[in-house]
């Protein structure tokens, strides 16, 4: 007898785990163009907010001493070059990202900026990632990691890949837990989002999927224990702006 196939969740559609990824790349391809821009329409500009606690949570090194970061899923290079503006001239960040239209936004923003030797971008994917055990000192993901089909994988790579004694930080939405804001946040979500996606990048689909997979993302609680369980010890948690995002904190012990 057959084996019914593993299923998974795209948004609020239930889908064969195999098509996750091709539905995932989809989205990403359809907006990469105007991705950061939608990110300041969607947020009010308060992602940029959450990205500098997510640095200062990270504290590079400023000074000439090594350190390498692996910022996972994040392919315009937003979270790198904040990085790199922060530490000192010893930084090199790899971009990892598995879309290769994302990449191609960061890599110009990166020749424009004048990073280009400092942040580099690399196609692969979290879930099997092309790198040697223990070869970075920190690891980045911000508003990635409820895209990844298998996120237990995702976070046993992270852990793989980081140097005894380094860290793991993600940035991620999660749920509202502020009395009135919830309801306003999800007539924001369902009912301004997508329109507003539409208007900007011609996709409005693409913005449906994006408000819906952070309705099914796990609680903070489930997810930090999903980060134990990766094997990362002082695993920790602070939430923002209400409960709207979550910064997540483990160390690879």
């Amino acid at each position: 007898m057959n084996q019914p196939d593993e299923t998974t969740h795209f948004g609020f559609r239930e889908v064969p785990l195999g098509d996750k990824q091709t539905l995932v790349n989809d989205v990403f391809r359809s907006v990469a163009s105007r991705y950061d821009l939608m990110n300041d329409l969607m947020s009010v500009g308060l992602h940029r907010v959450w990205k500098d606690l997510m640095i200062n949570a990270l504290n590079p090194p400023r000074s000439d001493a090594p350190f390498a970061l692996l910022d996972v899923a994040g392919g315009t290079g937003d979270i790198a070059f904040r990085a790199a503006k922060a530490a000192g001239s010893g930084f090199q960040a790899t971009v990892c990202d598995i879309n290769s239209d994302m990449l191609a936004v960061g890599r110009e923003r990166a020749t424009s900026r004048h990073l280009d030797d400092r942040v580099s971008f690399v196609e692969g994917n979290a879930e099997k990632l092309d790198f040697g055990n223990g070869a970075f000192d920190a690891y980045t993901i911000a508003f990635g990691i409820r895209n990844v089909p298998q996120i237990d994988r995702a976070l046993s790579e992270a852990f793989r890949v980081l140097k005894p004694g380094s860290r793991f930080l993600c940035l991620e939405f999660s749920a509202v837990d502020v009395p009135g804001l919830d309801r306003i946040y999800d007539l924001f979500s369902f009912k301004v989002i997508p329109p507003l996606g539409r208007a900007v990048t011609g996709d409005a689909d693409s913005y449906q999927y994006l408000v819906e997979s952070i309705r099914k993302f796990p609680k903070p609680g489930a997810f930090a224990d999903m980060i134990r369980a990766a094997g990362f010890s002082r695993v920790s948690w602070q939430s923002f702006s209400g409960g709207i995002v979550a910064l997540h904190s483990g160390w690879r012990l």
